[in-house]
């Protein structure tokens, strides 16, 4: 990685005409003539006549929506900044939820303000980093200059592709802290934009905006709904990409399976949208199993919870348990049906007007059944679930809310989610799991060391429910005959 001229500080924050060397740069300075000569001699590359990106107008909606919300009042909602990762090495960026969803856009520094026109409308406004400029040598100097990390659109072109006017971002904070008026602001990505803004806004009514924007999310349009199965077919592809190569992971570790299944995500989607989890063996009972670094061993199972998530950041989170031989014992056999008779009814029971605790009821039932009738537990069935005692082997809600996070939705009200109903165009997860951990003495020893989840991603219809991520098996036997077909 080159390290040379790189500035200490982001170039917003620095002088226009000055860019700080690198401590132990190997040049001294920039003479005039190289200066001079850096101005001059460049093409110009502006883009015409672009094409709106195709969510603008779902976006526009968004914002009228949110408009009407909180009339008369100004409303900021940042994308966030780069995070160092180490010393002058940032971690790559991810656009808050609520801008990207709110404007499309997905890059560092950006800011949506939405101004109001009176007592009720507003006119948005999305404050952009501009290009980065060559006279006064910004684009070669400054470590997030044009040179260094690659050409930013002008802000005509991000006015044309988002359909939003957009300005410039460096003059953004000054502009609001003169501004008067009610102010929310979704806090927690721009330090700078918050201080600009810390005597105009407060908790509680910017938790509001925060958490009407999550419920917002939670009916998903047909935008939405394309990428969410774009982004599930991705992930059923990586899942196969990683049974084909398991004779490799044998010989190295979980690791291989991470990346062989983060290839597909970077190949197809913009990233991963949360740590892939490649749980083999016991490792399969820690339930955010990100480590991966464990021994892939034939006999055991793998449990392979990933989602790629699209380049729009719609992430899918599928999980399937599979063994690594190809075959399951009699005992990870029995776990594994008894986890998928309890998908099935969690999946049943997803329909409109249904409850959203309708369908983790209905999984528990099942599972707190089995357990019950192999001994482990005392029944009867609704004494046991009364008193939560099959939690020491399920352990976790049985789905979450699926969108533009994984688990979307998370700062909704209570009443609007969990003790909600559900309605079409929602999508959420059901994944039941049983986890028998390895030092687990209230269990019989076959059972200890094995974990099974399986996981869907469920959109709720006018007339029930499609599972996006059907193009996997999850009964026992059609994972073993597709496993054999992928293993050639």
């Amino acid at each position: 990685m080159a390290d040379e001229l790189t500035p200490e500080t982001p170039e917003e924050e620095q002088p226009k005409k000055t860019h700080k060397q690198r401590k132990n740069g190997l040049y001294p300075g920039v003479s005039d003539e190289l200066a001079e000569s850096m101005r001059t001699g460049w093409a110009d590359t502006e883009l015409h006549g672009l094409e709106p990106i195709a969510q603008a107008g779902h976006t526009a909606d968004r914002r009228a929506a949110l408009s009407a919300r909180f009339p008369g009042e100004r409303l900021v909602v940042p994308a966030g900044r780069l995070k160092t990762r180490s010393n002058d090495t940032e971690y790559p960026f991810r656009a808050s939820t609520e801008y990207a969803y709110l404007t499309g856009d997905q890059t560092e520094n950006g800011v949506l303000v939405l101004e109001p026109t009176g007592a009720a409308g507003h006119t948005a406004t999305v404050y952009l980093l501009p290009r980065s400029d060559r006279e006064n040598g910004e684009f070669w100097l400054s470590g997030q200059g044009e040179l260094w990390v690659g050409r930013r659109h002008s802000l005509t072109e991000a006015e044309q592709l988002l359909g939003i006017p957009a300005s410039d971002v460096r003059e953004l904070a000054g502009a609001l802290t003169e501004a008067e008026g009610p102010v929310r602001c979704v806090r927690g990505h721009d330090s700078v934009i918050e201080s600009a803004l810390t005597d105009k806004v407060t908790k509680e009514r910017d938790g509001e905006l925060r958490v009407y924007l999550s419920e917002a999310r939670a009916v998903k349009d047909a935008f939405e709904i394309g990428e969410l199965q774009k982004a599930v077919d991705s992930t059923v592809r990586g899942f196969e990409d990683v049974v084909k190569v398991l004779d490799k992971a044998e010989a190295t570790s979980e690791r291989y399976i991470e990346g062989t299944f983060f290839l597909r995500a970077r190949v197809e989607g913009n990233d991963v949208g949360y740590g892939s989890i490649c749980a083999a063996g016991p490792h399969a009972c820690t339930l955010h199993w990100v480590r991966n670094d464990g021994d892939v061993r034939a006999g055991d199972l793998l449990l392979l919870d990933a989602g790629v998530e699209t380049h729009s950041l719609y992430t899918a989170d599928v999980t399937r348990t599979l063994p690594i031989n190809g075959t399951y014992t009699d005992i990870q056999r029995k776990i594994y049906d008894a986890v998928y008779a309890s998908q099935e009814a969690g999946i049943a029971a997803v329909k409109p007007g249904a409850k959203f605790r309708d369908f983790h009821d209905a999984s528990q039932h099942v599972l707190a059944e089995k357990l019950v009738e192999w001994g482990l537990l005392e029944g009867p069935v609704e004494r046991v679930l009364e008193l939560g005692l099959q939690r020491r082997w399920t352990l976790h809600g049985t789905g979450h809310m699926l969108g533009m996070d994984v688990h979307d939705c998370a700062a909704a009200r209570t009443e609007a989610y969990v003790d909600g109903t559900l309605e079409p165009g929602m999508c959420l997860t059901v994944e039941p799991g049983l986890y028998f951990q390895a030092d687990d003495l209230t269990v019989p020893e076959e059972y200890r060391g094995i974990g099974v989840r399986i996981e869907d991603d469920i959109l709720v219809t006018e007339d029930g429910n499609r599972n996006l991520s059907a193009g996997l098996p999850r009964t026992s036997t059609e994972v073993e005959a597709w496993m054999a077909r992928l293993k050639g």
